[in-house]
């Protein structure tokens, strides 16, 4: 399945197009896209056994992000080895996890509101559960994804390393900095969802190009290693690290500016697009 959020609505992406799921289930399931995460077994079950109607066209524009209220956002920094070389960092024995909040969430396609001049960009696989994990071995963790999307994890980096101690949170966290989508795609729709190109360009110059099987932290294990600590539950997010090539590890460095376009794929799931816009500044203490 290629499930998407249509205008807010629910919907699954067939070769006819979007196909209304309220609409097809005849009310057993419902229009919110996040939802359904928490009824997963039942809507899958579902899914299988019904013949869907013809979907109705649409443009790009009108998809929001496939879940656009996770319960929890979990990010993963260092997790290819060239992008923890490029850093200056040496390779983690443990995967270093931050969060992005809630409100940086948005959709495939839009504007970046720029607010200040060190934003970087990190094209990132993101995991999306599908049922409670808590305590799950490696080798069982794929049977509690739901399915995988693009990101970005767009990263402000004067304030995300302010001194005296990074808030890798907050310079991550600005409206927009965290795009997902164009659809959330199942596992079965995947050759091998272990093993995907992932890249990204910026007017159309490409700045990053990888394998998701060069991950240090596999999907599984960090499924593993995030649900050791503490329950991992349906519709959370995982943005599972970003390869080499960003701006922040470039001499001289290179940063996002009004009027470019990012963009970031996915192989086997689609495509994310920003246009780089002016956005208001943010103030810190130095700054004020």
């Amino acid at each position: 399945m290629r499930i998407a959020n249509l205008a807010g609505r629910l919907v699954l992406v067939t070769d006819t197009g979007a196909v209304d799921v309220e609409e097809a289930s005849r009310g057993q399931f419902g229009p919110d896209p996040t939802a359904i995460y928490r009824r997963w077994p039942d809507f899958t079950a579902w899914a299988a056994s019904t013949e869907l109607p013809s979907g109705r066209s649409y443009d790009e524009t009108e998809l929001g992000a496939p879940v656009p209220e996770p319960g929890q956002v979990f990010a993963i920094g260092l997790n290819y080895r060239a992008h923890a070389t490029e850093s200056g960092f040496d390779f983690p024995v443990e995967p270093p996890v931050f969060t992005k909040f809630r409100t940086s969430i948005t959709g495939p396609v839009g504007d970046l509101a720029l607010p200040g001049k060190t934003v970087d960009w990190e094209a990132e696989l993101v995991v999306v559960i599908g049922r409670e994990a808590r305590h799950v071995a490696a080798a069982d963790a794929w049977d509690y994804v739901a399915g995988l999307t693009v990101g970005q994890d767009y990263s402000e980096r004067t304030r995300q390393l302010v001194a005296p101690a990074p808030q890798f949170s907050l310079g991550k966290s600005f409206p927009g900095f965290a795009p997902i989508g164009p659809v959330v795609v199942t596992l079965d729709e995947l050759p091998d969802p272990a093993d995907l190109e992932i890249g990204c360009s910026i007017n159309g110059e490409q700045v990053q190009k990888a394998r998701t099987s060069d991950l240090i932290f596999s999907v599984p294990v960090l499924i593993e290693r995030l649900s050791a600590v503490l329950p991992l539950q349906p519709g959370d997010l995982i943005f599972t690290g970003t390869p080499s090539g960003v701006g922040g590890g470039r001499n001289p460095k290179r940063f996002l500016v009004p009027g470019e376009e990012v963009v970031t794929w996915i192989e086997g799931i689609g495509t994310l697009r920003q246009r780089c816009v002016p956005g208001p500044p943010y103030t810190t203490a130095s700054a004020s």
